[in-house]
């Protein structure tokens, strides 16, 4: 491995384990390695390789929303909050019991997860479920969640709210990423497409 992207994988594994994402693992069943993912702004993701413990893993079943249904439930309506939840699946904690599972290997020592990282198999439905726990009454009035992306929709601006949500946000200790946020806004981008007061279209840049 280049020396930059070793100090790269050595930075993201200190931010994670200051940020509480991390503990040392101490005698470890599995072992997986990690796997650096380039990313649309040229930096690389740190990911761990969980195939083998996927092979083993049952399924979940918990459905992902199909997407075209959920753009489609984002029409006849005028005003828009697009929203983006923080290191998304980190915000889910691990059980205590599983988590040496998720331990993975590097040159500085053995780490694994106390958060649902990246790269588990069930990873999704897991979010996605909490996700409809959370929010079950509110989904396809209000507002549309795929898995860690947000929206909010109303037909008109006064009726743009947003406190029951934020409300349910932090009573849950989940957080949003600012800089993937957008509030109040009459277009915006929603899983490949664009939705506006007009309907929706395929987003240019996904084409």
């Amino acid at each position: 491995m280049k020396p930059e992207l070793s100090l790269k994988i050595k930075e993201e594994v200190k931010k994670q384990f200051d940020t509480g994402f991390l503990a040392v693992a101490k005698y470890p069943q599995w072992v997986a390695n990690i796997v650096l993912v380039p990313k649309k702004d040229g930096k690389v993701r740190m990911c761990v390789d969980y195939r083998d413990l996927n092979r083993v893993s049952p399924k979940d079943d918990f459905p992902l929303p199909h997407i075209d249904v959920l753009v489609d439930n984002t029409t006849q309506h005028s005003f828009f909050s697009f929203m983006d939840g923080y290191s998304g699946y980190n915000q889910i904690k691990m059980a205590e019991e599983d988590r040496e599972k998720m331990t993975f290997i590097t040159p500085w020592g053995t780490f694994c997860y106390r958060v649902m990282p990246f790269g588990l198999k069930n990873a999704g439905a897991t979010y996605q479920r909490a996700m409809v726990t959370l929010f079950h009454d509110m989904i396809h009035n209000e507002i549309e969640v795929y898995v860690d992306d947000m929206i909010t929709k109303s037909r008109k601006e006064e009726d743009h709210h947003m406190k029951k949500l934020f409300e349910r946000l932090r009573k849950s200790k989940l957080r949003l990423n600012p800089s993937k946020c957008t509030f109040g806004v009459k277009s915006g981008k929603l899983l490949g497409f664009i939705v506006n007061q007009k309907g929706i279209e395929v987003d240019p840049d996904k084409v």
